[in-house]
């Protein structure tokens, strides 16, 4: 197993202080921040140069970690969550506890429960849920590889995550969906 020990010390206590760390995810290398915290999270839209129009995704460790951050979710929905086989970011209308500055302007907030290892040790090890949105700048491509990442980003990151980053593997962006109410996915990205 690899040592991501170190990465994850430093990253907990960059989170901690309302810092920004890039770190590789389950799909792409990613922007990360708490979360719950509007100032970090604007920090993530000045280094990528965002439209503040634009949502973030949030990543969490575990489906039921979904349960306290929207309201009235499906009543399945940690089971349809975890038959996902391919990372699948939700968007989940009437979001709760977030600043407005990570939910979308309808109230909505995408969510994806991450299946990687280093994310999901990340996660429990800092018990808040994190920003993920790709390292790019905005309008530029997503990087799929840490040697494709910007280096304005690089430099305008708090900590740079080491694992991972010679790991060529191409990997896409989540699958995008929106879950009715009978439970059935309508994807808004393949």
């Amino acid at each position: 197993m690899v040592d991501f020990e170190n990465d994850i010390k430093k990253c907990v206590a960059v989170l901690q202080q309302g810092g920004v760390i890039l770190y590789p995810t389950d799909t792409v290398w990613g922007l990360g921040c708490d979360a719950l915290n509007a100032a970090a999270v604007e920090k993530v839209f000045e280094i990528k140069q965002r439209p503040k129009e634009k949502s973030m995704i949030v990543l969490l460790a575990d489906a039921k970690d979904i349960l306290p951050y929207v309201a009235a979710p499906h009543p399945d929905i940690i089971a349809i969550v975890e038959a996902f086989e391919q990372p699948t970011t939700v968007i989940y209308d009437n979001a709760l506890e977030f600043p407005e500055n990570v939910i979308a302007a309808d109230g909505s907030l995408a969510i994806r429960v991450t299946t990687d290892a280093f994310c999901k040790a990340l996660i429990k090890r800092y018990r808040r849920p994190i920003v993920s949105t790709s390292a790019n700048l905005s309008g530029m491509p997503t990087p799929a590889t840490f040697s494709m990442v910007d280096a304005q980003i690089v430099a305008g990151v708090d900590y740079v995550v080491q694992h991972r980053q010679d790991d060529n593997t191409i990997k896409s962006p989540s699958r995008l969906i929106k879950i009715n109410d009978e439970g059935a996915a309508q994807v808004l990205r393949g």
